[in-house]
């Protein structure tokens, strides 16, 4: 991705170095402790799934003089995620614009180990996030290094997607998309919420796509990330990691999709470059 001398957004708080504050994650769903904590490593997990039973009233942060030493190589990616969040903005505010609509850019918090947010404590374990209670996208860098060496999926674009997706939760709020889908999981099963939830991460895909596809009329693309983004959306399918951590896949489990349904969407949105093509949520074929 062609991101150096590109504007960097101001819509970036700091928080590396500073203590999260008390609290505890809770980690519930229908899998097992290990399986869970595994699959809320996959992008964009709603925190409202993880993160319940905590308290959401942030704590104070340490002092400005308690943060470590600036790494140049963090310090590279912080440049590199504002100038994504730069384009998600740009991008998006006119996609709203067109149909009517007012865009309201999301905060983007970097955060190292733990964080606290309006949905309560989040941590480098559980990965990237967003939070509806406070429309923000929380992220540890340090995740970037997990998606090159544990999901084998390098690349700046790659990287570049984990943003636009969790982005793309922070369209599905301020469309009322999130909070129907809650409201629906609230009334169902376990097993059926599942299947919303799965409907709501392929969408966040979608929208990853639409994104890509503008990004791209920009000329900002190089040759080849378009299959990082591909690569990556694979290697965190649901059916992907639970057979890679238990051998074994269970779809009612599932939360965010297979590796096939993932990279469907993702390239759906990327070659019409059209909101209205992703309704997932009225689609028979996911």
């Amino acid at each position: 991705m062609r991101w150096r001398g590109e504007r960097e957004s101001d819509n970036v708080e700091d928080r590396r170095g500073f203590s999260g504050g008390g609290g505890r994650i809770a980690i519930g769903g229908g899998l097992g402790t290990l399986v869970i904590i595994i699959i809320a490593v996959l992008l964009g997990a709603d925190p409202r799934q993880f993160l319940q039973q905590v308290p959401s009233e942030p704590s104070a942060p340490t002092s400005q003089g308690q943060r470590p030493s600036a790494n140049p190589e963090e310090e590279e990616l912080k440049k590199f995620v504002s100038v994504v969040l730069a384009k998600t903005e740009d991008v998006w505010q006119d996609i709203f614009r067109q149909n009517g609509r007012q865009y309201r850019d999301p905060t983007l918090v970097l955060f190292s180990d733990q964080v606290q947010s309006a949905c309560g404590m989040g941590s480098a374990a559980s990965g990237p996030f967003y939070c509806p209670g406070d429309q923000k996208v929380y992220i540890d860098l340090s995740f970037y290094e997990e998606l090159r060496r544990r999901f084998r999926s390098p690349g700046d674009f790659a990287q570049a997607y984990v943003i636009a997706h969790e982005v793309g939760h922070h369209v599905q709020n301020l469309l009322g998309i999130s909070d129907r889908v809650s409201e629906m999981e609230r009334r169902t099963s376990e097993v059926e919420a599942n299947k919303l939830s799965v409907r709501l991460e392929l969408q966040a895909d979608f929208f990853a796509g639409v994104w890509a596809r503008h990004v791209q009329n920009q000329g900002l693309l190089d040759e080849g990330d378009i299959e990082e983004a591909l690569n990556a959306a694979s290697a965190i399918g649901d059916d992907t990691i639970q057979r890679q951590s238990t051998g074994r896949v269970v779809p009612d489990s599932f939360t965010h999709g297979t590796s096939e349904q993932r990279i469907r969407w993702f390239r759906k949105g990327f070659e019409t470059g059209d909101i209205r093509q992703g309704d997932t949520f009225s689609a028979t074929n996911l």
